[in-house]
């Protein structure tokens, strides 16, 4: 690299942690300067890198990283169609979890590891992230790139079926048709939960959860399309699925287990059912 193609580099990486922390909607000056600091391409393959354009790949040379501080996909296996997602989409969903010192954070979904070494940066000191990751190639590629963060555990293993450690934020990339009722167990009080909802083909929305003292209350943070989450996205386990306008609406999660589903249920599953209910409010069962 040339000293001009550093000096871009340099202002690539600047004007990218400006946008990123525009991009999260949140005061917190942290985010932006993690994510001007953090190198975006320690967390993909070798170059050259492909970043994803017009519905087909396009190749950029070492010489060109500052390319890969744009709001751009960056194939991590584009075979696979696995890619370094989207920043913008990130930084919004960071900013809406509000990571803080100290905390604890669980990561389902780790891909190459780059949001999990963001979200370790945002709660230290004195916080640390369990990172999960099912694909056994991205595993390995997670473990190696996120080596030097000491805070950071990563499994190789099911987030679906594992024993959840309690946690003051759930950071899910992956589709799910439902969250796991272990999911939202694992929340400490006050803890939140961020994932992608795809109860129906023509539905992706991002769905942010708060444990709070009256159960589980939601709202639709945005639009979002992930690779599906494996053992969660089979859309046979909605027992009542939702319109698009009716998911909209939901306000809150129910376990099934704490109240039956009542009228205001919007998409029912086996273990737990969405609301468009605010916290603390219970639709009566009858006209009398």
């Amino acid at each position: 690299m040339t000293r001009s193609d550093d000096h871009r580099l340099t202002e690539a990486r600047l004007h990218y942690g400006r946008m990123m922390a525009e991009a999260s909607g949140s005061p917190d000056p942290r985010i932006g300067r993690v994510f001007e600091t953090l190198a975006r391409e320690d967390f993909l393959p070798p170059a050259p890198w492909r970043i994803l354009g017009a519905h087909r790949y396009e190749e950029v040379p070492a010489s060109d990283a500052a390319q890969l501080y744009r709001n751009v996909l960056v194939a991590i296996d584009a075979e696979r169609g696995i890619n370094n997602g989207e920043p913008f989409l990130h930084a919004q969903w960071i900013g809406a979890v509000a990571p803080q010192p100290g905390e604890s954070v669980v990561h389902v979904g780790a891909g190459g590891g780059y949001y999990t070494a963001a979200l370790a940066l945002l709660v230290e000191p004195g916080g640390f992230v369990v990172a999960y990751e099912i694909d056994p190639q991205l595993a390995v590629m997670a473990g190696r790139n996120l080596a030097p963060y000491a805070n950071v555990s990563l499994r190789g293993a099911d987030a679906v079926t594992a024993a959840l450690d309690e946690a003051d934020i759930l950071y899910v990339n992956a589709g799910v048709v439902a969250p796991p009722l272990a999911w939202l167990r694992a929340l400490k009080p006050g803890g939140r939960m961020i994932f992608p909802w795809r109860p129906a083909r023509e539905i992706g929305l991002t769905v942010l959860v708060t444990r709070a003292p009256g159960g589980y209350a939601m709202r639709i943070v945005g639009g979002s399309w992930f690779i599906p989450c494996v053992g969660a996205s089979d859309a046979r386990l909605c027992l009542k699925t939702p319109m698009p306008r009716d998911a909209q609406s939901a306000r809150s999660i129910v376990p099934a287990a704490d109240r039956a589903p009542d009228k205001t249920a919007v998409a029912i599953y086996p273990e737990i059912w969405f609301s468009s209910a605010a916290i603390g409010v219970v639709e009566p069962t009858s006209d009398n």
